[in-house]
């Protein structure tokens, strides 16, 4: 009975020993909060809205799916589970601020892959997250080992002791793995990040050239219509009216009189004198069908040249 008790406890102890030899995970340590950042880490992790994968574009989102999948086949073969995974991972990791690259090589490093690794210290669940933060920001039914539990506790902490380090990523991974000051596990995150999950993404298609190229192509295809014929009284109606008044400007009327040749004028010798009339104190009425007709002006009279005086002549000499 005693040979079986203790053939037990080398089994779990060895299976212990197994699972915390894919974890690197130190002891995290606990750390006083203030009320207002403990009731701040609470409400992110209770936050339960459904994972979604954040990439607008829908060919770079199915770019970034594949070529993640191709690389966490050698630790996940379901790819239905591998799908999953990444998708929590990038939702979790995007929301919390982090970048879901340096997220993956931390779990990477942290748990390789495994959803139920368990380190020496007691951190479980792929980004190793020791059980006390459940009675500090969690529930008391928190369950570490499940999928999106654990990645939602693991980013809130790495975002909290990164907002504490103000940005520096040596300082909050040293926290994260409680070897703060130590360079070995930040530079085993980095290595891995650098070489098994870096990404680059596709350049974004400028928003200018995508309207423009449908335009393109429906403007080489149809063919060109005539524009359609607009009424004369239409256009008549929609142009801008001209005041009467301006129609016709007091230059142009003086240089359209100067360039229109004057009306052929009567003879003289037809129309009465007016110096006649005015002699007479008679005034003559034009006919009213009768054209208007100008008076020429007076003519000056013109002096006459006084005769010459003769000079006598000289009397003759007399014989």
């Amino acid at each position: 009975m005693k040979r079986r008790l203790r053939l037990a406890r080398l089994v779990a102890a060895c299976t212990l020993a197994a699972l915390a030899g894919f974890a690197h995970a130190g002891a995290q340590q606990y750390e006083p909060m203030s009320a207002s950042v403990r009731a701040s880490l609470h409400s992110a992790v209770s936050d339960q809205k459904p994972p979604t994968l954040s990439i607008k574009d829908p060919q770079e989102r199915e770019r970034w799916l594949g070529e993640m999948s191709r690389r966490l086949t050698r630790y996940i073969a379901d790819e239905a589970y591998r799908h999953e995974l990444l998708i929590s991972i990038h939702y979790e990791a995007t929301r919390a601020g982090l970048d879901p690259q340096l997220v993956l090589a931390l779990i990477q490093v942290e748990s390789a892959f495994r959803k139920y690794a368990i380190s020496s210290a007691g951190a479980r669940g792929y980004m190793q997250v020791m059980p006390f933060w459940i009675r500090v920001i969690g529930e008391p039914g928190d369950n570490l080992f499940f999928m999106r539990k654990n990645l939602r506790y693991g980013c809130t902490i790495l975002r909290h002791y990164l907002d504490i380090e103000k940005g520096d990523l040596f300082r909050a991974l040293g926290r994260y793995n409680g070897s703060l000051g130590r360079a070995e596990y930040p530079n085993l995150v980095r290595r891995a990040w650098e070489s098994n999950w870096s990404y680059v993404p596709l350049p974004p298609t400028p928003p200018q050239a995508a309207a423009e190229t449908p335009a393109a192509q429906t403007q080489a295809t149809t063919p060109a219509q005539p524009a359609p014929a607009v009424p004369a009284q239409k256009a008549a109606t929609n142009a801008a009216p001209v005041p009467a008044q301006k129609a016709v400007q007091p230059a142009n009327a003086a240089s359209q009189k100067a360039a229109t040749p004057a009306p052929a004028q009567p003879k003289a010798a037809a129309t009465p004198a007016p110096l006649s009339r005015a002699v007479s104190g008679q005034v003559t009425k034009a006919p009213r069908n009768a054209p208007a007709q100008q008076t020429p002006p007076a003519a000056k009279p013109v002096p006459t040249a006084k005769p010459a005086q003769q000079t006598p002549s000289a009397p003759a000499p007399k014989p």
